[in-house]
Parts: C-alpha cells; sequence; structure tokens
C-alpha cells in the first residue's frame, strides 16, 4: 500500500489524499485513483486478497491489453497485487499519468461549458 501511494504523489503533481469508504482515493480536481486493501471489506464481505489499485474513470483509459480488471462495472477498472514484487511499475505510471490528463481535461472541459453558458 504504502509502495503504490508513493507513485501516486511521485507522478502525479499536486494531488491530494482523502479517505472514502475507509480507503484512500487521490484527486486533483475529481478523484483519479485510488488504493483498497482487501482488509477493508466491501460491504460485508472480503472479496479480493492483496491491494486493489483503482481509477476511478479506468474506462477512459487507454488500455488494450486488458490489463486492468473490470468486472461488471462500467467505469471503475482496477488491478489487484497480491505482493509488491507484481508491479510493474513503469505500466502503473503510464496508466496514472494517464488518468491525471483525464481528470485535467474534464474540469477544462466543464470550465468552458461554464463560460459558455455565460
Amino acid at each position: 500500500t504504502n509502495a503504490l501511494r508513493q507513485i501516486i504523489f511521485d507522478n502525479v503533481p499536486e494531488v491530494t489524499e482523502k479517505l472514502s469508504y475507509n480507503v484512500p482515493f487521490y484527486r486533483r480536481h475529481k478523484n483519479i485513483c485510488f488504493i483498497w486493501p482487501a482488509s477493508v471489506l466491501w460491504g460485508k464481505k472480503k472479496s479480493y486478497d492483496g491491494v486493489r489499485f483503482g481509477f476511478t474513470n479506468g474506462n477512459l483509459l487507454n488500455d488494450e491489453n486488458k490489463i486492468l480488471e473490470r468486472g461488471v462495472r462500467k467505469q471503475v477498472y482496477w488491478k489487484d497485487f497480491k505482493n509488491i514484487k507484481e508491479i510493474d511499475i513503469a505500466l502503473l505510471k503510464s496508466f496514472i499519468f494517464e488518468a491525471a490528463i483525464i481528470d485535467e481535461q474534464i474540469i477544462t472541459k466543464k470550465n468552458k461549458l461554464k463560460s459558455d453558458l455565460k
């Protein structure tokens, strides 16, 4: 969990961390990603082992090789890690960087729409 957290802080300028659902979410303008340890139950059950690294707008990421898991979710995609050796740091950084760009684009579009309405 700490290694994943450090990767986020090292690669997303001005990122902030906020607990939601008892797990840390990371955001600039909107939530970008989260780290969900399996020890924090989803509802009343444990549904996986290790640590889940998720992207709140995973559906917008370029994931041609389907590295990220989707389950039945339409928007939130994730990758589970059972130990630190499973983390492909370069690949994870690329997803994080892309997610930060998407976050910036979303807020830019929202601000443009607001100014167009005035």
